[in-house]
């Protein structure tokens, strides 16, 4: 079997401000002094020294909490596209409150976060299902790949979330909440009986 610790980005200036980041990767979505902080929080309070490699999102805030996390652990890095964060189109860089008055039909009363719907409207975005099918490609591939390894894996909020869908499959994929900035998730596969658990979901940095 091959366990899955997955990581989200510290903070962002663009989260700290309620943007939609999506895929965008320029300096509003780098991690702020508050994400630096929560990722050597993270770091001091779990040592992934255990493990066998990490894989991270190509983004920056992803790539900058992973070598926070791995300071001093030294395990081999490498990028995966499939970790991406989902892209919501024309609404990525837009600021979640002024999408919520504009466009509260697509979006959850009480989470305040978009619903797949989204899509109706943010036609260039991407839909939960396929952000669902590439990160179980995702799990199934590296299961193949490293049987019987343990993979800290740094990734992106909805992405997390999607990973957790996958497992779950819920009907409705509302009914879970988005994790918080550096919590672990984990998730383990066992790619020869094909049967994938979900461990625990949005813990935080209390190892």
């Amino acid at each position: 079997m091959t366990t899955f610790y997955v990581v989200r980005h510290g903070q962002t200036t663009a989260n700290a401000q309620n943007l939609k980041q999506g895929t965008i990767n320029t300096d509003i979505t780098h991690l702020n002094s508050v994400g630096q902080q929560q990722a050597q929080t993270l770091h001091d309070a779990f040592d992934i020294s255990f493990a066998d490699r990490l894989i991270c999102s190509p983004l920056d805030r992803t790539q900058a909490t992973a070598a926070i996390l791995n300071a001093g652990r030294d395990l081999p890095v490498s990028t995966d596209e499939r970790l991406l964060e989902i892209s919501y189109g024309q609404w990525d860089g837009q600021a979640n409150d002024q999408l919520l008055a504009a466009y509260p039909q697509y979006f959850d009363p009480m989470l305040q976060d978009v619903l797949p719907s989204y899509v109706d409207v943010a036609t260039d975005g991407e839909t939960f299902t396929h952000v669902q099918q590439r990160v179980q490609a995702f799990l199934t591939a590296m299961a193949q790949a490293y049987p019987d390894e343990q993979l800290i894996v740094v990734t992106h909020g909805f992405t997390v979330k999607a990973m957790a869908l996958a497992v779950l499959q819920p009907k409705d994929p509302m009914s879970l909440p988005e994790p918080a900035n550096t919590s672990v998730t984990k998730i383990v596969v066992d790619a020869v009986h094909a049967r994938q658990y979900l461990a625990y979901y949005n813990r935080l940095p209390q190892f």
